[in-house]
C-alpha cells in the first residue's frame, strides 16, 4: 500500500504539487527533462517503506526545480544483465542520461568512454572527503570525475558471542574457534565457496592483506606471478585447510547467497560466518532479540594480527549524455538524493567521512564500528579484465575445496585463462 501510495501521490513543496509516480517525477509538461534508471532505489522499489522515502525525497528535490520531469526506468534483479545491456544501450545511442552502476561494472564503463565527465559539479572538498578506494575508482586516467560512488559496503565477521566469546586476532584463531563451535554441535566457519562473484569478492581480502596485487598499474593480470602467487596459493590453502580439517564443512562449495548465511545463523547451524555489513539489519529482523543480542561482528582476520583487508562495493550515479545540463543534473540527483539522505533512508554505508556524523542512523556504535573499518578497504580493481580473473578464481576455488585439483593446479589454469583473455582485450 505505502509503495502504491508513493506512485500515486500527489505531493506538495515550495508551494507547487509536483507528481510522483512510477514512471515520471515532475510535471508532465515541465519543458527540461532527464531519463534516470535505478536500481531498484527510487520510488519504484519493491520496498514500501523505501518507496515512501525515496517518493517524499523525489517530490522535495523536483518542488525545487520545477522546469525539471525525471522519467523513470527500473532494472530487473538481474544486475549483471541489465549493466551489460545498458552498456550496449549507451554504445548504441539508446541508453538513459543517467544511471546507477554498480562499483564492480564501473571500470568497464570508463574503459569503454561512454560516461561524462562530472568533475565541474563537485568541489575539491567533497571529493577529498570520500575513502581512498572511492577517490581513486570514480577518476579516470586523465583524473576527471566519470561517477558519484554514493553508497558503499563492506564484509567483515560475524559471530555467537554465546558459541565463539572472543573475537579471532588471525588465521590460526578463526580456524581453533571454528573448531571448537563444531564440538559446541555448528556446521563451523560458513563462507561463500560456489561458483559466485562473492566467493572471490568474499575471499580476497585474506590475498589483499598479504600485500597482493591482482593487477599491475597498466591493468595487466600478474596474480599468478612472482610475490603474489606465494601470497595467492597462501590465501587459497586457508580456505583449504578450513574444510579438510573440519572446520568448515564442505557443503561451503555449494553457498553462493548471503541469504543463505543468514538461514543457517537464524537456525543456529553456524557461530561463524563472512558476510555484508548489510546482513546486520537482516539478522535483526529476522532472529528473537535474545538470539540477535548473541550477534556481533569483527574485522575480518588476517595471516597475522596486524595484517587487515576487506572488501568494498558499493553503487555509483553517472551520466551518458552530451547535454552538459542533463549531466550537471545527474550529478545534483547524485549528491541531494543518494550521496546522502537516500544512503541513510536504506541504511547503506556513505562514502564520505562527514556523513557519519550527520545523519543520526550512523551515530550508533554498529555504523559508527562499520565507519572504522572502511579506513581497511579496498575494491575490485578497476580494469577490464577482472570479470574474468573472478571467474577464473571461482572456478579454481571450486576445484580446490571439492579437491579435484591442487591449488598449484587450479591456480596454473586460473592465470592460464585469464592470460588468455587478456590478450583479446
Amino acid at each position: 500500500m505505502l509503495a502504491g501510495a508513493a506512485w500515486g501521490t500527489i505531493l506538495s513543496g515550495a508551494g507547487a504539487q509536483e507528481l510522483v509516480t512510477k514512471d515520471l517525477v515532475g510535471k508532465p509538461d515541465a519543458p527540461k527533462s532527464l531519463v534516470l534508471r535505478l536500481a531498484g532505489d527510487g520510488p519504484n522499489s519493491p520496498d514500501p517503506d523505501w518507496a515512501a522515502g525515496y517518493a517524499k525525497l523525489f517530490g522535495d528535490f523536483i518542488a525545487k526545480h520545477p522546469d525539471w520531469k525525471f522519467e523513470m526506468q527500473t532494472m530487473s534483479n538481474d544486475i549483471g544483465q541489465e549493466q551489460a545491456r545498458m552498456l550496449e544501450q549507451v554504445k548504441s545511442g539508446r541508453g538513459p542520461d543517467c544511471a546507477a552502476v554498480d562499483s564492480f561494472q564501473l571500470a568497464l564503463f570508463k574503459s569503454s568512454k561512454v560516461l561524462k565527465p562530472m568533475t565541474a559539479y563537485f568541489k575539491p572538498e567533497e571529493v577529498s572527503d570520500l575513502f581512498p578506494y572511492v577517490q581513486q575508482g570514480i577518476k579516470g586516467d586523465d583524473g576527471e570525475i566519470y561517477a558519484w560512488w554514493y553508497s558503499t559496503d563492506l564484509r567483515v565477521l560475524y559471530r555467537n558471542k554465546s558459541v565463539v566469546p572472543e573475537a579471532p586476532k588471525d588465521w590460526s584463531e578463526l580456524k581453533k574457534a571454528a573448531l571448537a563451535s563444531v564440538d559446541e554441535g555448528t556446521e563451523g566457519f560458513l563462507f561463500n565457496g560456489s561458483r559466485y562473484e562473492g566467493t572471490v569478492f568474499d575471499w580476497l581480502s585474506n590475498f589483499w592483506s598479504q600485500g597482493g596485487q591482482l593487477v599491475d598499474d597498466k591493468g595487466k593480470p600478474v596474480f599468478a606471478a612472482g610475490e603474489n602467487r606465494a601470497k595467492i596459493l597462501k590465501a587459497i590453502g586457508y580456505y583449504k585447510d578450513l574444510v579438510d580439517s573440519g572446520a568448515a564443512p564442505k557443503r561451503v562449495t555449494t553457498i553462493g547467497n548471503y541469504n543463505d548465511l543468514n538461514a543457517a545463523a537464524a537456525a543456529g547451524t553456524t557461530a561463524l560466518f563472512v558476510g555484508g555489513n548489510w546482513q546486520l539489519a537482516q539478522l535483526k529482523n529476522t532472529l528473537d532479540e535474545d538470539e540477535y543480542a548473541n550477534w556481533t561482528f569483527d574485522q575480518i582476520p588476517g595471516p597475522t594480527a596486524d595484517a587487515r583487508s576487506t572488501g568494498t562495493g558499493g553503487w555509483t550515479l553517472a551520466s551518458f549524455t552530451d547535454d552538459r545540463e542533463k549531466t550537471e543534473m545527474c550529478a545534483t540527483v547524485a549528491r541531494e538524493i543518494y550521496a546522502g539522505p537516500g544512503t541513510a533512508l536504506q541504511q547503506n554505508l556513505p562514502t564520505a567521512k562527514a556523513l557519519f556524523t550527520k545523519f543520526d542512523v550512523y551515530k550508533t556504535p554498529e555504523f559508527q564500528k562499520f565507519g572504522e573499518l572502511l579506513q581497511y578497504g579496498q575494491a575490485r580493481p578497476g580494469v577490464p579484465i577482472y570479470p574474468e580473473i573472478s571467474n577464473q578464481l571461482q572456478i579454481a576455488m571450486g576445484d580446490v575445496l571439492s579437491g579435484t585439483k591442487t591449488p598449484e593446479q587450479a591456480l596454473d589454469a586460473a592465470a592460464a585463462a585469464v592470460d588468455a583473455a587478456y590478450k583479446r582485450l
